[in-house]
This record gives C-alpha cells, structure tokens and sequence, in this order.
C-alpha cells in the first residue's frame, strides 16, 4: 500500500509523518551479515542489499529482511588498507556501486548470487574532494538518483560534506563530476555527522514535484534523520533516538516512499532492518470544510465533538 504524504507532499515528504512499522533481525551469515553499515533499494527486483563495514560482502533481502543471496568482495590488488564498505548504491539491472570509505573510492560491479566480485578488476571512480586515504572519517555514504545518472555522497566528518554530480566509472580510475555542495568543519544542518544520503526522487508519488529534487540525511552520531531541499533548506526531520540503541548506519526509501534503516550489532548478536512508514496524512484545513458541509446532517455539536475526537488523536498518537 502506497504511503499518504498529504497536501504537503508538494515540497516535502513530512519525517514527522512516519513511524516505525517494522524491526526485523537480520542473519550473521558467517560475518556478512554484521556490522551492517549500508543498505540501498533494487526497485528492479523489489528487494534491498546491504553491506557490512568489514567488507566481507554484499548480502540481498527481502524487504522483511530475509536473506535472498550474497556475494563476497575480494579487496587483493585495491590497496585498500581497512576495507570499511559504507557506501552502496543500486544502479539498475544488477549492477550496485559500492564506496570504500578511506580512501572514497567507488567501485561498480555486477551482482551475482553466490559469487565472488575482484574490485581491483571493476570500474570505479573517486567520490571524494581530495585523494589519499582520509581515515575513519571519509565517505559514508552514495545514492544514485535515476533521473539523469548522477549521485550524491556524503562525508562523514572533519569536515562533513555532501556532494553531487556525475561519476565516470573506468578501469584505469575513472573521473568525477561531482562537487561539495555544502561542507562544515565538524558539524552541518545542526547534526555532528552524516553516515548515508538518499535521494528521494525514485518515489512515485513525488515525481514532478519540488521534493522530488530533496535528500534525506542520516547522522549516526545525532541520532536524526532529516529531509533538505537541494538548497540546504532543512524540511523535516525524525528523532531517532527511541528506535533502537544500535548504531544506525544505513538508510534507503523504496518507490512507495517507506524508508528502510540499517542498524549494525553494536554489541547484540544481529544487525537489523528497520522499517518506517508514513501514517495517514493529517487533513489540512480546507479537507476539514468539506469534511464538515458532509457531514453537516449530524447536526453541528456531532460535528464539532467529531473535530475534537480527531484533533486528540493527532495529539496523543
């Protein structure tokens, strides 16, 4: 069932609008299955991959977190010093793009169930505003944004930036069209890091419209997940902080606009899959009119106790 975004739907989705509607444990998988640091939508297959920070892998889902097939990532001849995969992206027709942290480096592959993938041997391209390694603090996370073929990564911290822009995936390393469209020292958008990024233009109901163009932005550390236009305008935003105490890393939305979090073990025997979903849009004021001229046979005191019943509601849901 599609989510219900309301009149409001026009510029922004309403993060205030959504509420936990799943919480599904994920399996270890010799490893693969932990430490669980991002996660991206396959509209093509109706199912989700993730990644676990170890870089041992990339595992599929269902959207009930049941695993479907996983292939391992063989990291010989990158250079790689640590192998944190944090970022993933679904391109399209199997094809994933996964970003090694350190040194922001994405590489492009072709998901295949129960293989093996060498990254040295696969296109990839730089997503970082410098090169070398930067350390534990690098790219935490890439969405690709089906309209036109570009992406926007985010930075985790010193300093926290987003970027877009075209990729050029190649062999030989591969050229960047991307640049920073914001950059903080040690914080941005009022959150002391980012941990992934997702654009929300693959969700049917916003196309043609202004959200279309917005992003939602995950911070591990703040505990938030907030919506921004393309502008730096924050639109809405979600508390996280009663979700779970796990470390939320990874965040995705599916073309319904319901909104998959990954969350590694942090100490628990399982990462998990959290699922939100928008309630029923609250009725703005004019549906309210209309709503009372119909129902103007209960005679008005049913009405204005009607009114009352609904706006409590809204208040203690």
């Amino acid at each position: 069932m599609a989510c219900t975004f309301g009149a409001s739907a026009q510029t922004s989705i309403n993060l205030a609008n959504y509420q936990v509607s799943g919480n599904f444990t994920l399996a270890v998988l010799g490893g693969l299955g932990l430490e669980a640091s991002a996660v991206t939508y396959a509209r093509d297959r109706g199912t989700l991959f993730f990644v676990g920070d170890e870089g041992l892998g990339v595992v599929e889902i269902s959207r009930t977190g049941q695993t479907l097939g996983s292939m391992a990532f063989n990291w010989a001849g990158t250079g790689s010093s640590n192998n944190d995969a944090e970022g993933l992206t679904y391109l399209g027709d199997g094809q994933l793009a996964v970003v090694d942290e350190r040194p922001q480096i994405a590489y492009r592959f072709g998901y295949t169930a129960g293989g093996t993938v060498t990254l040295a041997n696969q296109p990839r391209a730089s997503v970082g505003s410098t090169t070398g390694n930067v350390g534990n603090v690098g790219t935490e996370g890439i969405s690709f944004d089906p309209r036109d073929g570009s992406f926007v990564s985010v930075k985790q911290d010193s300093p926290v930036e987003l970027r877009a822009g075209a990729l050029t995936f190649s062999t030989s390393g591969g050229t960047s069209g991307m640049t920073t469209l914001f950059s903080g020292a040690t914080s941005l958008f009022g959150v002391n890091s980012f941990s992934d990024v997702q654009t929300l233009s693959p969700v049917d109901a916003l196309a043609g419209t202004a959200a279309a163009n917005n992003l939602l932005i995950l911070s591990l550390d703040s505990r938030r997940l907030f919506e921004i236009s393309r502008s730096g305008q924050i639109l809405s935003f979600l508390d996280l902080t009663g979700v779970t105490s796990q470390a939320i890393e990874g965040l995705t939305v599916d073309e319904l606009g319901t909104i998959y979090l990954m969350a590694e073990d942090s100490g628990t025997p399982n990462s998990r899959l959290f699922v939100l979903s928008a309630v029923n849009a609250v009725p703005e004021p004019e549906t309210y009119a209309l709503m009372l001229g119909g129902l103007g046979g209960l005679g008005g005191l049913g009405v204005m106790a009607w009114v009352a019943r609904r706006r409590k509601a809204r208040t203690t849901a």
